[in-house]
C-alpha cells in the first residue's frame, strides 16, 4: 500500500488529506471536509493541474503591464513552457478582460487570456 499527503487547495480551508493507493491503484482519500478534497487528492494524483497567472507588457496602455491567466486548468508539466510562451510578448491598448493574448500556449490547446481592462493612453 502507497500513502500519500496533500494539502487541498480547492478552498480556503486547506484540508490535510490522507491517500492511501492500494495495489490495484484503487485510492481511499480521507480529511476532506466536503467532497471537492476527495475529487482534487485522485486529480492531484493522477492527472495534475493548475491555472496559471501572469503579466504581459502593454503598448500605448493607462498600465504598463496587463494581468493574464490561461483560460482553463493546464498539465502541470507544461506551466514552464506557457510561461516561456509569454516571454516577450507585448500587446497594444486598448485590452478588454477575457481577449485572446495567446493563442494555444505552449501547445497546450489553452489559450491565455486577459484579466483586466487596459485603456489607450
Amino acid at each position: 500500500m502507497n500513502h500519500k499527503e496533500l494539502i487541498c487547495i480547492n478552498c480556503p480551508m486547506g484540508c490535510m488529506l490522507s491517500v492511501d493507493i492500494d495495489e490495484n491503484g484503487e485510492m481511499t482519500v480521507s480529511g476532506n471536509n466536503c467532497p471537492r478534497g476527495d475529487i482534487y487528492a485522485r486529480k492531484e494524483l493522477t492527472d495534475p493541474t493548475r491555472i496559471v497567472t501572469s503579466t504581459v507588457s502593454v503598448r500605448n496602455g493607462e498600465l504598463p503591464v496587463v494581468s493574464v491567466k490561461t483560460a482553463s486548468d493546464i498539465p502541470k508539466d507544461k506551466i514552464g513552457a506557457v510561461m516561456d510562451s509569454l516571454r516577450g510578448v507585448t500587446v497594444e491598448a486598448p485590452v478588454t478582460i477575457g481577449e485572446t493574448i495567446v493563442k494555444d500556449a505552449a501547445g497546450t490547446g489553452i489559450d491565455i487570456i486577459a484579466t483586466k481592462n487596459v485603456g489607450r493612453q
